[in-house]
């Protein structure tokens, strides 16, 4: 009976031994996925600082997570919408003077936004998104330095926040990113003018009051959990 039950137990531990590692390696295999997320009070609060909370109204738009390393699925860009609360206030987005800043290595961006032709200049000057009462405008953003040369062409390569770079310039950032430790944060900020319709933005008019909103993100490390197929949409 002895030697029955040390086979049993061997058989167990080799068990449970080969279905730890079938785990381990499937946990393994699994994308680091994060999470983005924009911070929609702090802008709300400036907006009220500024007495334009019925003037103005930004939201962003996500997928619910990204994968980290996949070229394919890493952030490379913003959907952002400035919706003009006001019935007779014109908005211009001034585009060349609005940054990205990504907090953890203090570096500012110009922010280039996309149009539907093909980039081939990012020097050349952007033109300012005018938004009319009652109207929302959507558009999509990126920073310059996502850009990379290709035949002659700029396309957006390089995802929006970098962390897999974090391993060689900020290592200890980067180990406490993945483990759930810490948190990396940034922000759009967005640099507007603000006119009555009668004024415009003609030349040799006066330029409009400068509204700036800055707008917080922070993004997190996921659990390896919200691959199961019930956690994906959370």
């Amino acid at each position: 009976m002895r030697g029955s039950s040390d086979q049993n137990l061997v058989v167990l531990t080799l068990y449970i031994i080969g279905v730890s590692f079938v785990f381990n390696r499937m946990v393994e295999s699994i994308d680091d996925r994060i999470k983005f997320e924009f911070k929609k009070g702090s802008v709300d609060d400036q907006l009220k600082e500024q007495n334009l909370q019925d003037q103005i109204g930004v939201s962003f738009k996500f997928d619910n997570s990204h994968s980290l390393g996949n070229p394919d699925k890493e952030l490379k860009e913003l959907s952002v919408s400035i919706e003009n609360k006001s019935d007779n206030i014109a908005i211009y987005v001034d585009w060349d003077n609005s940054a990205l800043i990504v907090d953890y290595s203090k570096q500012s961006y110009r922010v280039i936004r996309k149009s539907p032709d093909v980039t081939r200049d990012l020097g050349v000057p952007q033109i300012f998104s005018v938004i009319a009462p009652k109207k929302t405008l959507s558009e999509t953003v990126t920073a310059e330095n996502v850009f990379k040369l290709e035949d002659k062409i700029y396309k957006p390569s390089s995802p929006l926040i970098n962390i897999t770079a974090l391993q060689k310039s900020q290592k200890k950032l980067y180990n406490d990113f993945m483990n759930q430790r810490a948190e990396l944060t940034f922000s759009l900020q967005l640099v507007m003018r603000l006119s009555e319709l009668r004024v415009g933005l003609t030349p040799g008019a006066n330029v409009p009051p400068v509204c700036i909103i800055n707008c917080p993100f922070t993004v997190k490390k996921l659990p390896w959990t919200y691959a199961l197929p019930w956690n994906k949409k959370k």
